[in-house]
């Protein structure tokens, strides 16, 4: 683990941009983009426009470290290069970015009011070649669709035998068990998530080190006792599903928390617009999360 990276994870102002749609949903982050399915025949072909929309979107003057703290990847993008250098290479020693890696395989079929992840089989392998590519962490996601104490329990149990199983691999593991914000009950399996990300933080080993990335909460501030807790490096939030302007506003609520934002960061950004409109569409999204992530934790310094 890169001790300057680790550093500049625990303290920089910032947030993390997701850029790790994978094959089940490449094609709708593609159509978002004004890609449509007849410009590509196979996935190589689908990949290779993928690669191109985020290699724009890393190469934009706007994609500064100045409010960018990391860059999460599909497995794709970490194997594909940049001006000819590894993606994670190109992000930190050119961006000076922290590149992390999606290693899920999806999720599994509902259950106990939850989506656990697939079974991965090939994770050791993975992990190494994360490495041997200077990935600094990695991300993972389940769902919670219910308040169903078992299947939270499920949830939480197997994001953090897994991310034990990463950190031990030399990498960070962002842990991120969303509560899906349209579902009944949310903040019930809010209070029941926490109590178990409790329980899972205070038995493990002093040295291990984790992120958290969670659903921004019904209830403003309610993650922040996570966030206090010596063995979290950070807590982010994921948009899901709001808007980029109300995602944007409820983070700005929520004191230590930054965003990790996906289809929120990309949102209005085309295929079609020239390097400058782009560029500027960009910026706009970038000053505004970075605003709602950074402003409220300054004001409580």
């Amino acid at each position: 683990m890169d001790k300057e990276q680790l550093e500049r994870v625990r303290n920089g102002k910032g947030f993390i941009a997701a850029l790790d749609q994978s094959g089940g949903s490449t094609p709708k982050a593609l159509l978002q983009y004004g890609i449509q399915e007849d410009r590509y025949h196979n996935d190589e072909e689908m990949f290779e426009l993928v690669h191109e929309m985020r290699t724009r979107i890393i190469k934009s003057p706007a994609f500064d470290s100045k409010y960018i703290l990391g860059a999460i990847l599909f497995e794709n993008t970490m194997d594909r290069t940049i001006d000819g250098m590894l993606t994670a290479d190109y992000l930190w020693k050119v961006k000076n970015i922290v590149p992390f890696l999606k290693v899920d395989k999806g999720l599994a079929e509902p259950g106990n009011g939850v989506q656990l992840m697939k079974p991965m089989p090939d994770l050791d392998g993975l992990l190494r070649r994360a490495v041997d590519r200077h990935i600094f962490g990695t991300k993972m996601r389940s769902v919670i669709k219910e308040p169903n104490p078992e299947g939270i329990r499920e949830v939480v149990q197997q994001q953090f035998e897994l991310g034990k199983k990463i950190f031990a691999a030399g990498l960070v593991p962002i842990i991120e068990p969303e509560v899906d914000i349209h579902s009944a009950n949310r903040a019930e399996s809010e209070r029941l998530l926490k109590k178990e990300i409790a329980a899972q933080l205070a038995s493990l080993p002093s040295n291990v080190i984790v992120m958290l990335k969670l659903s921004i909460p019904s209830e403003d501030d309610f993650y922040h006792d996570l966030i206090d807790d010596p063995h979290v490096a950070r807590v982010v939030a994921l948009s899901g599903g709001y808007s980029q302007s109300e995602a944007n506003d409820r983070l700005a609520r929520n004191r230590g928390l930054i965003a990790s934002f996906s289809r929120a960061l990309s949102q209005d950004l085309t295929d079609q617009q020239s390097n400058e409109e782009f560029d500027a569409k960009l910026s706009a999204s970038i000053q505004a999360i970075y605003k709602a992530s950074i402003e409220k934790i300054a004001a409580t310094i």
